[in-house]
């Protein structure tokens, strides 16, 4: 189980970090329902990888046509050998796991059908001049009570503002303040049941 020394947080759930992945960002944003051919995925906190490697196998299951289009905002890169190292928890996702360290420089991957591009930096700082636009976010820093930096008011506004008409989010906390930030920037927004030990989790629709 990785953990962050900085933060103090485990990378990803102890009841199963690719069941959660599923269950919060996947399930979360309607996914792979709403795969459709162009879709983008955006995240706050690449980490392990391992939401991107989630999404990438559904994408392959679903058969939506060209690449998927993934772009995260990175501000501590964790190096390929520990990547490799918390991809081995996951057996179902060797191959994706091999074949996205193979051709991963830190910043891009390409695949048929993937396309990977992490921003690396302060999301505060990257994130607003980013001139793309996510059909669904994963928000998945970490803890807002260890890492409040990637829960500010101005970054859940940066983010509603490049989310796409009827697009969604989806994080595994449930923290009044970012329930209410994401409110704020116009997501509709709903407490659903959380992952494990967590009991409630946040998903939210785009509104106009």
């Amino acid at each position: 189980m990785p953990e962050s020394v900085r933060f103090g947080d485990p990378y990803f759930s102890l009841d199963g970090g690719l069941d959660e992945t599923r269950h919060v960002f996947l399930s979360g944003n309607g996914l792979p329902a709403r795969f459709a051919p162009g879709f983008r995925i955006a995240e706050t906190g690449f980490g392990t990888g391992l939401n991107l490697l989630a999404a990438w196998d559904a994408w392959r299951a679903a058969g939506v046509a060209g690449p998927l289009r993934y772009t995260a905002f990175e501000a501590f890169p964790m190096a390929p050998a520990d990547m490799a190292r918390a991809h081995a928890a996951f057996p179902a996702l060797a191959a994706l796991s091999a074949a996205l360290l193979a051709g991963f420089d830190g910043l891009r991957f390409s695949a048929a059908d993937l396309e990977l591009t992490v921003v690396p930096g302060d999301a505060r700082a990257t994130l607003p001049g980013w001139d793309g636009v996510a059909n669904a976010w994963f928000l998945d820093g970490f803890a807002p009570a260890r890492n409040p930096e990637l829960w500010e008011d101005g970054l859940i506004v940066a983010i509603a503002a490049r989310t796409a008409p009827d697009g969604t989010c989806a994080t595994y906390t449930a923290a009044g303040h970012v329930r209410r930030a994401l409110a704020a920037a116009g997501f509709a927004v709903d407490r659903r049941p959380g992952f494990g030990r967590k009991r409630h989790m946040t998903v939210g629709l785009r509104t106009p």
